[in-house]
């Protein structure tokens, strides 16, 4: 089974417009046929590296090394020199496509003198379909291996093929070496459901292109939501066309989020987890469940706005305390995952146990109704005087407070408690609160064992371009003291 097979249904259910950018589009049978073209090119070669971003060419280089049998690998091109040398040097061989190749892969003379039919996709549903390499917010980016099975399994048992209104459009702006560019394409592809790209995300821009191309549907990560909520001055975003929003990648701010539910009252909102190593998403909170929990007296109902959702089919889920065995409801521990989906493997090692479950290295809990809730990545709790402290639990309390718009709590080297807490705060832009304001702030509402110990404001913190806090970067910058 070949991602391939997504785009060769598509054609035959009826040949609707597949992609959009820059002002022109394909359909779904010009994209079989230039990845066709591109598959002849791409044979021999170990592998198609990608320097590109979001393009009317990425679904013809995608589908192109599917067709020819060998693995996609999208590199972040916003990467300095050294690190992407580094990167290229992993794939001796490799052909490379940078963005002065694109015009010429989307170019119909490209394909004019090749078969007009296209190349059988190989049915080898174990081979490598697609390498992505993790941000490597803590270390060196990893290749994340996904095989074809891996992202067939997670297309086949949460979508139902042609389910799409031929109305309806996708806009992406996530970057196309993130798994949520990839998933997107894909989905959307096996749906009927046009996909637009962006380039480059910008807020004004991309609420321009929702009424524009009357979009559908769309995905952003938070930091995206909160330039999108920041840039509506009024009480309704105008985007009448838009169905669906969902977000996911990193922890969503919860005023951002409440925002947002104002600004777009018809909306559904979908909040998705997963894992570049879980081929997407494996939990989503859905839209029901987003304007339910809005609108609920109860406390515990209230809550679910602040986590993940429940399990996709054919994923199951697990907490597992520091004993290894599985947590009750409500306790907290370490996230696995276990699924046909699931890949869980590093350029030929697994990171599977025996019984097929992944450790995501992320810490939550799971309700009585089996919601989760994540609550960081465990590498970062803090243990001060001997109890480990949730950083996330701190951050959701300071960004309650009214000057708050962004935190990021770490655990410090301290001789006496072992860990202190500093908090790193950036401010909403009207004058920066006094310091033991906030820590007062933050004791009347935790135990004082959780009030931070030291607060510091800066103008942002250092985030991936998707979102992700570089808490690594924030902690080495605190640590050099103690060191």
């Amino acid at each position: 089974m070949n991602i391939a097979m997504t785009l060769e249904m598509a054609v035959s259910a009826g040949d609707r417009t597949a992609v959009t950018a820059d002002g022109r589009s394909l359909k779904a049978s010009e994209v079989l046929t230039l990845a066709g073209a591109a598959a002849r090119r791409f044979r021999g070669h170990p592998a198609v590296l990608s320097l590109a971003p979001n393009h009317l060419a990425y679904p013809v280089a995608l589908f192109g090394a599917a067709l020819a049998g060998v693995p996609f690998v999208p590199l972040n091109y916003r990467l300095g020199d050294r690190q992407l040398t580094g990167l290229l040097e992993r794939h001796p061989g490799a052909l490379v496509l940078r963005p002065g190749d694109l015009d010429e892969l989307v170019d119909p003379a490209a394909a004019a003198d090749a078969d007009p039919e296209p190349p059988a996709a190989p049915a080898d549903g174990d081979a490598v379909a697609v390498i992505l390499y993790t941000s490597g917010t803590t270390s060196e980016p990893k290749p994340a291996v996904l095989r074809h099975r891996h992202l067939m399994a997670y297309i086949l048992n949460t979508l139902e093929f042609g389910s799409a209104d031929e109305d309806e459009a996708a806009l992406v702006a996530v970057p196309p070496y993130h798994i949520a560019g990839l998933a997107n394409l894909l989905t959307n592809v096996y749906t009927g459901r046009r996909v637009v790209y962006l380039a480059a995300f910008d807020p004004a821009e991309w609420l321009a292109t929702v009424r524009r191309e009357r979009i559908t549907h769309s995905l952003v990560v938070p930091t995206m939501l909160a330039r999108i909520v920041a840039e509506v001055s009024g009480g309704d975003a105008g985007t009448p066309t838009l169905r669906t929003l969902a977000y996911g990648g990193a922890r969503t701010p919860l005023p951002v989020l409440e925002r947002a539910l104002e600004i777009f009252p018809e909306t559904g909102f979908v909040n998705a987890y997963g894992l570049t190593e879980t081929a997407s998403s494996v939990t989503v909170l859905g839209p029901r469940d987003h304007r339910a929990a809005l609108a609920s007296a109860d406390p515990a109902e209230r809550a679910r706005l602040g986590s993940v959702g429940r399990a996709l089919p054919g994923v199951e889920l697990q907490i597992r305390g520091a004993d290894g065995e599985p947590a009750a409801p409500g306790e907290t521990g370490l996230v696995f995952v276990r699924g046909d989906q699931v890949a869980g493997e590093y350029g030929g090692r697994t990171a599977l146990d025996a019984d097929g479950w992944f450790a995501t290295r992320d810490r939550g809990r799971l309700d009585a109704a089996g919601y989760l809730f994540v609550e960081g990545r465990a590498d970062d709790t803090i243990i001060r005087g001997g109890e480990n402290i949730a950083p996330a639990e701190i951050e959701d309390v300071l960004l309650a407070h009214p000057a708050v718009a962004e935190a990021a709590v770490l655990g410090v080297p301290d001789t006496e408690w072992g860990q202190r807490i500093v908090a790193v705060v950036v401010g909403t832009g009207g004058p920066a609160p006094d310091p033991e304001d906030v820590r007062r702030w933050v004791r009347e509402r935790l135990r004082s064992a959780k009030t931070p110990d030291t607060v510091v404001f800066r103008s942002e913190l250092p985030k991936t371009d998707t979102g992700k806090l570089l808490r690594r970067a924030l902690l080495r910058e605190f640590e050099a003291p103690h060191s």
